[in-house]
């Protein structure tokens, strides 16, 4: 694979266009190549070469040395090989003042690199004029953005400290309640001294010597490791690395004290995460402040936070009831603070992972495409250019691979009792591997699943079952449930669909949908499951005919009618079954994500919540066909084979209020969201699912008093309804008919190159979104039984369901990618009383 494909099959999606532009430089150095190739000098006749190369060997003009026919000029502080005519490029460093630096300016200061071409006199140095100003342009995007990443992961480490210092403080308390702890406070007070001598010394030391970390050497593309400089020239990196050298080595002295006392204690003032952005000399104030209270006096100025939400917390909150946030000291009040620490860290980790990975492919691509500049150009600018990214911040920093070691130091001790290989295995999951099992059962599933569907088509039609007096019968009771199993196969189907569409166009659906890393199901696993289940029931289907046909058991309808209803609790016990198999966690998220639709307005609202019952309202016929499910096996209907319970005046006023619930749970949900966010779009969007609300009253009214009047009401509602929620898919929720839109009608950034799909998917939504009218007019044709026919019609919007659900996803991807927003946000479990100062200050 080519190193242009390979470095962005690499990239975090979120970060995208933060990464070097690599295609867009091969763009340029392709000009450059161009030109060299259409000016090249005609070659000179052998022989006059030949006699022209004698005199020069003769002569004594013939250089010696291969590294001076293209000398290039050493970025500021390196001595230069060469004089200044001879040299190809300059890169100097600038301020925020436009003052060019000879020296090197601090690399952990905000300023930019400029590249200075000096063979501007050649022909066609205009192209390599363009091309190093881009270059320069692309290397202060990626350095801009990596140092801003860094500040933001140091005071996340800042907030973890603190954390720590809780959580270990609540261990203490536990293992002893009275709070006596002696040997503790008098070895706290030896060691915070010990603290300030070792700050002290480091700082003497990072005066007079300087700090010299040796490069790492690691292969193509590995996000474990990174290419650093020899140099450390920054005396702020060197005191870091003072600074980290220093707290390991109070660490290492804490570990030996408290494996001798066996006391699980922790220096005061000490942090187990160690900021790499703190100066010796403010860590020699910390550590001399001698008010600062010890490690157990943390407990009097921290708060527990409440992040499990349930309805009870929520209804208090309405009430404004007084919530008891103060610490009660118990092994499961522990076990939950670790639990939600261990998670925070994970994250953490796998920011710190994700930061370093950047580093290492952006100085990597600098590398390659500088190399293809000197190829192209046959001159010798790498070396100079490549010097500086080593020197500058993302080249050279090396506090987000210390951090990592840290982090791992910590998790492992006090998370994993010291069992390093489990603490490693939960910090870094391993990837998700396709397995053969996974595609060999799809096929068998899958044509055991078109075998059994022509079967069915090749029995109907030989014995022309639909011709027959009990035809009428079977569709009017039977066929509603089997087509149950129909709506939910094809469901799945399209969402095999948007997976493989998501992975293939780059969407991280897996992060969108909060999934635990290793997880989520790829499309395999989702058309495994389809085609397993389309399998079962079209064997049912099969087996019901059979038995009714056979002279042996066409008596015992009982039995026959029972066959639906046995899959369905199959279909539901393997649902809700609590044991490893069939993809327990993924089943396990669904249940969680439809129990907070149910209690919509008691749980904080998030994306899969309401993505869920988005598609709940497609599946409005689905609802219904479980509502006859009730009615026929409940009402005793399934012994004689007797839909009478349909025409019920019971059943028709249900059949429209099941009709208006996956409303209802989107409409709590955006009233929620309008509580808690102060949004106002939230409330516009209440409104829409209100409207097709009262559609669905005003239609039941309309089936119950076919009137002129009920049908005018009827209808205009519904079109209002349909015409706000496809205004709502197609500008809100697809992000399309953008103004100013570089895309005609569409939005700037657009995932699938092909236009015409996203022109083709808006006439498709708006002809699927006024479907239902065939519900009002009572459309029929001849050939078709109406159960048919509104089967029909529910898979219509299935299918629309399906192509909404890849570009609502795709805009929302697009929405973290230009807020960067890669990470998950996770609550931690302390609240510091300084912080809540801070907020109010």
């Amino acid at each position: 694979m080519k190193f242009g494909k390979e470095f962005k099959s690499q990239m975090v999606p979120e970060w995208e266009e933060a990464y070097m532009n690599y295609d867009y430089l091969k763009t340029l150095l392709k000009d450059i190549h161009d030109f060299n190739h259409k000016h090249k000098p005609h070659p000179t006749a052998p022989t006059l070469k030949r006699t022209m190369t004698l005199y020069r060997t003769f002569s004594g003009l013939n250089r010696r040395y291969s590294n001076l026919t293209s000398p290039t000029t050493k970025v500021s502080g390196e001595a230069g090989h060469g004089d200044i005519e001879d040299q190809v490029i300059l890169v100097t460093a600038v301020d925020h003042e436009h003052n060019h630096h000879p020296q090197q300016l601090d690399k952990n200061l905000d300023h930019r690199y400029e590249t200075k071409f000096l063979m501007s006199s050649e022909k066609g140095a205009e192209y390599e004029l363009v091309y190093f100003r881009r270059l320069d342009d692309e290397f202060n995007k990626v350095n801009k953005f990596y140092k801003s990443k860094v500040e933001e992961v140091l005071k996340e480490a800042d907030l973890l400290n603190k954390q720590m210092d809780a959580l270990i403080a609540f261990r203490i308390k536990i293992e002893n309640p009275d709070g006596t702890n002696h040997h503790f406070v008098n070895w706290s007070v030896e060691m915070t001294k010990l603290a300030s001598d070792v700050a002290a010394s480091a700082a003497a030391v990072s005066q007079t010597s300087p700090g010299v970390t040796s490069p790492q050497t690691n292969s193509l593309l590995s996000p474990t490791g990174t290419s650093r400089s020899n140099s450390r020239s920054s005396n702020v990196s060197r005191e870091a690395m003072l600074h980290m050298d220093a707290i390991k080595e109070i660490e290492q002295s804490l570990e030996e004290q408290s494996e001798e006392s066996g006391d699980d204690v922790v220096l005061n003032g000490t942090r187990v995460i160690s900021s790499t952005s703190t100066t010796v000399s403010e860590t020699k104030a910390k550590k001399m402040d001698v008010s600062r209270p010890a490690s157990l006096d943390v407990l009097d100025r921290v708060t527990i936070n409440n992040t499990l939400e349930t309805p009870r917390s929520t209804i208090k909150g309405i009430l404004n009831v007084n919530k008891n946030n103060d610490i009660v000291f118990g092994r499961e009040n522990l076990q939950k603070v670790e639990l939600q620490l261990q998670r925070a860290f994970v994250e953490f980790y796998q920011k710190l992972r994700l930061l370093k990975s950047y580093s290492f492919l952006n100085v990597l691509a600098f590398s390659k495409i500088m190399k293809k500049y000197d190829k192209i150009t046959s001159r010798n600018a790498s070396k100079s250019y490549l010097h500086m990214v080593d020197n500058s911040y993302i080249g050279s920093y090396d506090g987000v691979t210390r951090l990592m070691e840290r982090v791992e130091t910590t998790f492992i001790k006090h998370f994993t009792n010291a069992n390093r290989s489990k603490g490693i295995r939960i910090l870094r999951p391993a990837a998700k591997r396709e397995r053969h099992r996974t595609t060999f059962s799809l096929g068998f599933f899958a044509g055991c699943a078109l075998a059994l569907l022509a079967s069915l088509i090749l029995i109907v039609r030989a014995r022309n079952i639909l011709g027959t007096d009990g035809s009428t019968i079977y569709m009017e009771t039977l066929f509603p449930l089997y087509s149950l199993f129909g709506f939910i196969v094809l469901h799945m189907f399209m969402y095999a669909i948007n997976v493989y569409a998501w992975r293939r166009y780059r969407v991280n659906y897996p992060f969108i949908f909060g999934f635990k890393q290793g997880t989520e199901l790829g499309y395999r696993e989702v058309f495994l499951i389809s085609s397993a289940l389309a399998t079962l029931a079209l064997a049912s289907v099969l087996a019901n005919l059979d038995m009714e046909m056979n002279k042996h058991t066409k008596d015992y309808k009982t039995l026959t009618e029972l066959v639906p209803l046995i899959l369905v609790i199959f279909v539901f016990l393997v649902t809700v079954c609590p044991f490893n198999i069939v993809y327990r966690s993924s089943r396990y998220f669904l249940l969680v994500c439809f129990f907070h639709c149910i209690c919509a307005p008691f749980y904080k609202v998030l994306l899969p919540d309401f993505f869920l019952a988005d598609q709940l309202t497609s599946q409005v016929q689905a609802i219904r066909s479980i509502e006859y499910y009730i009615c026929y096996y409940g009402g005793g209907g399934f012994k004689s084979r007797d839909s009478s319970c349909k025409k019920t005046g019971v059943f028709k006023v249900f059949n429209f209020i099941i009709a208006s619930i996956p409303y209802s749970f989107r409409l709590f949900q955006c009233l929620r969201r309008l509580f808690e966010e102060k949004d106002r779009m939230q409330g516009y969007n209440a409104l829409k699912y209100f409207s097709t609300i009262v559609a669905v009253a005003i239609r039941a009214a309309y089936k119950l008093n076919d009137t002129t009047v009920w049908l005018i009401l009827a209808l205009l509602s519904s079109i209002i309804s349909a015409v706000v929620s496809t205004y709502w898919d197609i500008v809100i929720d697809w992000g399309l008919f953008q103004s100013n839109s570089r895309n005609r009608f569409l939005r700037d950034k657009l995932l699938v190159p092909q236009q015409n799909v996203y022109f083709g998917a808006i006439v498709l939504n708006i002809l699927l979104r006024f479907a239902w009218l065939q519900s009002i007019f009572d459309f029929k044709l001849p050939f078709l039984h109406m159960e048919a026919m509104v089967t029909i019609f529910a898979c219509l919007e299935i299918i629309r369901r399906g192509m909404w659900n890849f570009f609502r996803l795709e805009n929302e991807h697009l929405n973290n990618v230009g807020k960067y927003r890669a990470f998950k946000s996770v609550p931690l479990p302390f609240n510091y009383d300084e912080d809540d100062d801070d907020k109010d200050e």
